[in-house]
């Protein structure tokens, strides 16, 4: 029964596959030149079967599938781990899937990608990564969380926190950026954020209007005569009392840098709030 249920399922997803490279590469040509020149496709049907034999129960073959289409590939897929149908592994060195790591229908991986665990821990360790998922070149998605739908994972990124549906996540780690209302293209790479260029451009801005107020109450204003003498008393009747100190009213002391801004805040707790 499995074996009947199952095939139909691996074919439709195959030809997923097969279609998805036509609408997100632009240099694929030809179905010939995509079947032999393209090691993501090559690594998900050596994968697909072996996670067919893996789920009958198998011992040792799924791994050794797994083993000779990470030395073809340079893609190491466990034979555990569930892909969806229309997946794209673009150009694919280096990418790792975990055993227990979950991949939505339509994602985008590209090389360098790491789906792992932390830990030696048993039973799920591994990410869940929803559908229309693009993880950039070189991103780290580590342990049991869960990536949402149209999520977008910058290049170089380490995530270690769970994302939301329809967010863009970026940075050392991982930080999240809400694109409400927004449809980004897969393929639009340059249009990510740059969350640590927002807050340093936040903190020149804030920088610069601290040096004004300083330059203003740095300069020199002309004082009356008779507010010079009852100065000069009020300071020598200061000097001798227990404060020694005297009393500034607000208006006098310019106000403290504190962060507020929003991007600031993004950046400092990551909550992308």
């Amino acid at each position: 029964m499995l074996r009947k249920t199952w095939w139909p399922l691996v074919l439709t997803s195959l030809i997923a596959d097969f279609r998805i490279i036509f609408d997100r590469d632009p240099a694929a040509r030809n179905w010939l030149e995509v079947l032999f020149c393209y090691p993501g496709l090559q690594a998900l049907v050596l994968h697909r079967f072996a996670h067919w034999l893996y789920v009958l129960g198998i011992p040792f073959i799924p791994r050794f599938i797994s083993h000779i289409g990470r030395f073809l590939t340079g893609i190491e897929i466990h034979p555990g781990a569930v892909i969806g149908k229309g997946v794209f592994i673009d150009h694919g060195m280096g990418v790792v899937i975990g055993e227990t790591a979950i991949v939505g229908d339509y994602t985008l991986i590209y090389q360098g990608v790491t789906l792992g665990g932390t830990g030696k821990q048993s039973g799920k360790r591994h990410p869940t990564v929803g559908e229309n998922v693009v993880v950039g070149a070189g991103a780290k998605v580590l342990g049991n969380l869960l990536i949402g739908n149209n999520v977008r994972i910058g290049a170089g990124s380490v995530v270690l926190r769970d994302v939301p549906s329809d967010c863009t996540v970026v940075g050392v780690p991982g930080r999240i950026v809400y694109r409400s209302g927004v449809r980004v293209n897969p393929l639009e790479h340059g249009s990510l954020p740059d969350s640590e260029a927002e807050v340093i451009r936040a903190l020149v801005d804030r920088i610069e209007m601290l040096e004004q107020q300083m330059q203003q109450i740095q300069q020199p204003q002309p004082v009356p005569v008779l507010q010079t003498v009852l100065a000069g008393k009020q300071e020598l009747f200061i000097a001798q009392s227990d404060s020694g100190k005297e009393p500034q009213s607000d208006e006098s002391i310019p106000p403290r840098c504190r962060i507020q801004d929003k991007a600031i805040q993004q950046f400092l707790d990551g909550a992308g709030i």
